[in-house]
């Protein structure tokens, strides 16, 4: 592990604590201990730390469950225990029988809440004690309830051949490739992607975990029904194409689709290469969280691996990234590297598979199946009470149910037979419409919040009168839109100098626009790397913008080709 996440999160070795308050311990096999620490208990999110649960009086134990459902409340429906830890974090551990008394009562306390728990590692400490202790780590995960189960979305980006469809083919089919793509002929949507075996366009895959954390796919499963009803914890994977001229579809992804985080795939024979800085620099730009696949390690030597990883960790290293790379090897890596990454903005955990031998694969399922919601509830609640607003990123026609729309509730909680309004027509006005039904991946489901996906039927409503980049939003909330807009913006690269009267695409959010840039403040023009506040001006027809939108994530101008 690299010594500065040591630095950040602590020690679990039993070597180091915090700063000026080492202590020391029994010595044992002629070796001196200082006491191992994790970070203290936090009051807010999914991590509880309990020293011991042996035999708790009645009282105690309605006390422990509270606290059960408080933990799950903040993880969404999962939380993580830490068996044998103090609440500052010191790692006391257990003997046998007390962890064992221990884990009785957990699994009590689970049951009275309707959850079901799994032990993800065992370490012993042997601080201060002539006997072996033990901590334990358990993943306490609620048993789904009318669909609300807990559901993490992740963008898929990389250069073209680096393997996305692939990896995400054997993920979610359960079958591994057979080294000529035949895993990812099930993700295409066109006839010309099967022919070129290159992605053009953004499709969506599911992989499930049920409440004992094992893997639900398409090898137990016939459709993605059955996988979201036998599933706690949903996957959903955003594939975006890698090919440079498909470049403003992955910014549309990225933008529109609101990934939680983002899984960066870079090919163990190439390195990095085509698309992959521009990817890279189009996550740290929209600060979207992401970790690295190095894919296809069964294609060359160990040497050529070893030299990407440590490529991708130079790269991750520099300034413009300020990013702590990790690089997972083992079972207790892939727990940690979850745990770590949501705790902290600049831990990049790295992985190192294959798609076609299966080695390290179930690294990164054991990965994806522990790591937390990157958005406490406190957050989620905020959302849920404010109007109703849902981004139309998608439009259908389906037969028998008439048009439907796709997208992501952005805001506040949406019903069957909620009234809203949608807009902006191209004349600046806002339509009624009334919602049928409700379909989260591809389940129904009558109750919609704030930070799902999700499509809508809307009846008879006329597909004619709906594009991309509109929002459904409460007629209470009294819309405003707008044809110009200023915006602060920073000009990662561009090969002459930007400056008024050029054409961009802008992406805001799910909008997707050509506009003109009429004024840049203080300055007549911008050379890469510099920033400024510029007016620009919609060319077709007004959108629905909101300031800060985001808090600025997900704002980027592209030049238009």
């Amino acid at each position: 592990m690299d010594s500065r996440v040591s630095e950040l999160f602590g020690s679990t070795s039993g070597c180091g604590g915090p700063k000026g308050k080492k202590k020391n311990g029994r010595n044992r096999g002629g070796k001196a201990n200082n006491p191992p620490y994790l970070p203290p208990e936090a009051e807010d999110g999914n991590i509880e730390y309990k020293l011991k649960l042996v035999n708790p009086s009645q009282y105690r134990f309605e006390h422990l469950v509270t606290q059960m459902k408080w933990r799950l409340q903040e993880g969404r429906g999962e939380a993580v225990y830490q068996i044998g830890v103090e609440d500052n974090g010191l790692l006391v551990g257990l003997a046998e029988e007390e962890m064992r008394a221990s884990l009785k009562t957990l699994h009590r306390m689970a049951e009275k809440v309707g959850a079901d728990i799994t032990v993800l590692r065992e370490r012993e400490v042997d601080y201060d004690s002539d006997m072996p202790r033990k901590i334990t780590e358990v993943l306490v995960r609620k048993v789904p309830d009318n669909q609300q189960f807990l559901d993490l979305r992740v963008a898929v980006l990389g250069n073209v051949d680096s393997g996305k469809s692939t990896l995400l083919g054997v993920l979610t089919q359960g079958e591994l490739d057979n080294g000529r793509g035949r895993a990812r002929l099930n993700l295409f949507r066109h006839l010309h992607e099967i022919q070129s075996g290159r992605t053009s366009s953004i499709s969506f895959e599911i992989l499930g975990f049920n409440s004992k954390g094992e893997v639900v796919n398409y090898s137990d499963s016939r459709t993605a029904e059955e996988i979201c009803e036998s599933s706690s914890k949903m996957i959903t994977f955003i594939d975006l194409a890698g090919h440079h001229k498909y470049l403003h579809t992955t910014i549309f992804g990225l933008t529109s689709y609101c990934p939680d985080c983002a899984l960066l795939l870079v090919s163990a024979n190439t390195g990095i290469a085509g698309t992959t800085r521009e990817h890279l620099g189009l996550a740290l730009a929209l600060k979207v969280p992401f970790f690295i696949v190095v894919s296809k390690i069964d294609l060359c030597a160990k040497t050529t691996v070893e030299r990407t990883v440590r490529q991708l960790e130079r790269v991750l290293k520099q300034p413009g990234c300020h990013k702590v790379p990790m690089l997972v090897t083992s079972e207790d890596d892939a727990v940690t590297a979850a745990q770590q990454f949501a705790q902290s903005p600049n831990v990049t955990p790295i992985f190192t598979l294959s798609s076609v031998s299966g080695e390290s694969l179930d690294l990164l399922k054991v990965f994806l199946n522990i790591l937390p919601p990157l958005t406490n509830s406190k957050e989620q609640e905020e959302l849920m009470q404010q109007l109703t607003e849902f981004q139309v990123d998608e439009i259908y026609t389906v037969p028998e149910v008439g048009t439907v729309v796709g997208g992501t509730l952005s805001s506040g909680i949406c019903r069957e037979g909620d009234q809203l309004v949608v807009g902006p027509t191209d004349d600046g006005c806002f339509l009624e419409l009334r919602v049928c039904s409700i379909q989260r991946n591809r389940s129904a489901c009558r109750v919609l919040r704030a930070g799902q996906a999700a499509t809508l039927a809307l009846g008879d409503f006329d597909r004619a009168l709906l594009r991309k980049g509109m929002v459904m939003v409460s007629p209470e909330m009294n819309p405003t839109i707008c044809s110009v807009f200023e915006a602060e913006i920073v000009l990662l690269f561009h090969a002459t100098t930007f400056r008024r009267g050029f054409q961009v695409t802008v992406h805001v959010g799910n909008v997707r626009q050509t506009a003109v840039v009429e004024k840049i403040h203080a300055k007549d023009k911008l050379r890469t790397g510099e920033k400024a506040v510029v007016r620009f001006r919609f060319l077709k027809h007004p959108e629905y913008l909101k300031g800060t939108r985001r808090k600025g994530k997900d704002v980027a101008i592209f030049p238009t080709l």
